[in-house]
């Protein structure tokens, strides 16, 4: 399983995984080549197009008898485009997420249409045999599936590969699990495919139309986990010992608007709290009109004592901070409440990590603009930012916006040097004022480059503080251990501490 993107992502990958597995599948040994892969796509920009199509191609060409089956936003947006890759077996499309699994182990069938109409009215392509939300798909029961012990892809070679994509915006629920059981029953294991701070994937789809993105085609309309299988899950995640839970969505401050009784994110972050015993919780990015003052009262309640049960982290995306810039991207908010928001933030919790999205290059931007954006940037209290340059996306206003008013790519590139060396000091100054502090950190899975830069160095195991900064700590400690750590010194982009003693 290979997954491209952003955390909802990644909490996808691993519902895909947990259903492989109940389907019969066992994760392939590394030194083995894998019978199957399934590669979760991204699509926001054409760079990640480029890479899940070098991955696929890397695949075939290293293991050409693997069934490769594609799924995600890339899937959903341009399936026939995928389909004509090299080895590629099957394309689904978030549409029909849930029936990756099925469809991987070879246990979906899908139904002829009845009519030459239907057959036209479900067919993307004439050279793809396709099944789409008007011809729905029959299903062999999961008891009566064996998955045989030396698996054999049926697909001959040329043959087409089989597409599944549908209407996202028919979908009013989620296509898949929220929180997989073995991504809490693993938290300790010592093995870098598995994380000890999962991803629950709480939301889905944007309402939002901002004119670069084309995600709401890919995810469509913005819908809700329902309440009780949000605590649900956190429950199990306390049972299985669990240390940090992760919150994530594609627009996550929108969760429980499109619920009856409409419901608002904070008031179910105060559930979690006042209910469980959820040692910490984490959010992610949360649009800057999201974080409202409920919420930041949260974050300066909870995000407060030795181990602060709400980690103090804030990620608001930015894109620009030229207003002229803003309102070209039809982004719902101004400058100044922007930084409005940051500083309410700040003020609630001093320490906190304030991170956002800024992408560099939008159409028509000029010197003037991008100057606006730097010198906003740089007198608000960010720790980090995501730099990224604009990429233009088919279908959207962003699309023919570039065809008239591109940015030069020498312009493009100076100018994310420039914002790279920014947020590189304020980051180290944020960093700075750390060292002789205690902090709480949760331990991570040790990455095979840490692992093999240690053979021959001091021990050191891998952490997380509640403030999202990297932290290196003496030793050797279990994952999924949350701990106090004095902080030492620091290394290129995080902190260094020992276990601190009383």
């Amino acid at each position: 399983m290979e997954t491209f993107g952003c955390r909802a992502s990644q909490a996808d990958g691993d519902a895909i995984s947990a259903g492989l597995e109940a389907l019969g599948a066992c994760p392939a040994d590394a030194s083995a080549a894998p019978d199957l892969v399934v590669v979760n796509t991204c699509t926001v920009t054409a760079e990640a197009d480029r890479d899940a199509r070098a991955y696929i191609r890397r695949v075939q060409r290293g293991n050409p008898h693997a069934r490769i089956v594609v799924t995600g936003c890339y899937a959903q947006r341009a399936p026939d485009e995928i389909a004509a890759l090299p080895g590629v077996f099957a394309v689904v499309g978030n549409s029909h997420k849930s029936q990756v699994a099925s469809i991987a182990l070879g246990s979906f069938i899908p139904q002829a249409a009845s009519s030459p109409e239907q057959n036209r009215a479900s067919s993307r392509n004439e050279n793809s045999r396709v099944a789409m939300a008007t011809s729905p798909p029959h299903f062999v029961p999961v008891s009566s599936l064996a998955v045989p012990p030396n698996f054999d892809p049926p697909r001959l070679p040329g043959a087409p590969a089989f597409v599944l994509a549908g209407d996202i915006f028919a979908h009013s629920d989620f296509q898949l699990p929220p929180l997989p059981s073995f991504a809490i029953e693993r938290l300790a294991e010592s093995s870098a495919a598995h994380r000890t701070r999962p991803t629950l994937k709480i939301q889905d789809g944007c309402g939002n139309r901002c004119t670069f993105c084309v995600i709401p085609s890919t995810r469509g309309n913005s819908r809700s986990l329902l309440k009780p299988q949000v605590l649900d899950s956190v429950e199990r995640f306390i049972a299985a010992g669990g240390q940090e839970l992760v919150l994530s969505g594609i627009n996550l401050g929108r969760w429980g608007r499109d619920l009856t009784p409409r419901l608002r994110f904070e008031d179910l972050l105060a559930e979690i709290f006042e209910t469980t015993a959820l040692p910490r919780l984490r959010i992610s990015s949360v649009e800057p009109m999201d974080w409202t003052d409920g919420l930041i009262a949260l974050l300066r309640h909870y995000g407060q004592g030795q181990h602060p049960r709400l980690a103090r982290h804030a990620h608001m995306p930015l894109q620009s901070g030229s207003d002229r810039v803003l309102r070209r991207m039809h982004r719902r908010y101004r400058p100044w409440h922007y930084a409005d928001r940051l500083a309410k933030v700040r003020a609630a919790c001093p320490d906190a990590a304030i991170g956002a999205d800024v992408m560099v290059g939008f159409p028509g931007e000029t010197d003037e603009e991008f100057r606006e954006s730097y010198d906003f940037i740089a007198a608000q209290p960010l720790t980090y930012l995501h730099i990224f340059p604009f990429s233009a996306r088919p279908g959207t206003p962003g699309w023919e916006l570039h065809r008239h008013g591109p940015v030069a790519t020498a312009a493009v590139r100076e100018r994310m040097a420039a914002l790279r060396g920014l947020i590189e000091r304020k980051n180290f100054d944020f960093r700075s004022e750390f060292i002789g502090k205690q902090m709480s950190a949760v331990t991570l899975v040790a990455s095979k480059e840490m692992s093999a830069r240690q053979r021959d160095e001091v021990q050191r195991t891998p952490g997380m503080t509640d403030n999202f900064l990297s932290v290196e700590i003496a030793g050797n400690l279990a994952p999924n251990t949350m701990t106090q750590v004095g902080i030492i010194g620091l290394f290129a982009h995080g902190l260094i501490g020992t276990i601190f003693q009383e």
